[in-house]
């Protein structure tokens, strides 16, 4: 007697609420791009199942790149630090205008270090590079590094 065959089964149809009103976050288990409806608490990743806390409505984000994996993290602006769900380093968030630029002294990477730093260290060669008076003038009149 032959076997009747079932129907493939049909994708989910994803919901999409009206007027276009989705938002995005990061996920915080495996760091994909997570949509979802304005409202929502929190999302559910399909891919990993972490939930992942949605920010509250009008909650400005900045980005930054990990200092220890080189991952985007996506945190709430004015945070003074965020820790990398990755490798767990405690990355230091600073505001554009806390920030400056130098090139390493050994491997030439392009470092960013907070004002008033005397030396920072490259993540890439552990070379630590001086901030010296001239690099300091340089940033206050507008100069490239």
């Amino acid at each position: 007697m032959p076997v009747p065959l079932a129907p493939y089964p049909t994708a989910p149809v994803p919901f999409t609420p009206p007027n276009g009103t989705q938002s995005q976050l990061v996920c915080s288990g495996c760091r994909n791009l997570l949509v979802y409806p304005i409202g929502a608490t929190s999302v559910c990743c399909a891919v990993c199942n972490a939930v992942t806390v949605v920010p509250p409505p009008g909650t400005e984000m900045a980005q930054l790149v990990c200092g220890g994996c080189h991952t985007l993290l996506m945190y709430i602006r004015g945070a003074t630090s965020v820790q990398c769900s990755c490798c767990h380093t405690i990355n230091l968030a600073l505001e554009a205008n806390q920030v400056a630029h130098v090139n390493c002294g050994n491997c030439r990477m392009l470092l960013m270090y907070q004002y008033g730093a005397r030396s920072v260290k490259c993540a890439v060669c552990n070379f630590v590079t001086s901030i010296g008076l001239s690099d300091v003038l340089r940033k206050t009149k507008g100069s490239p590094t």
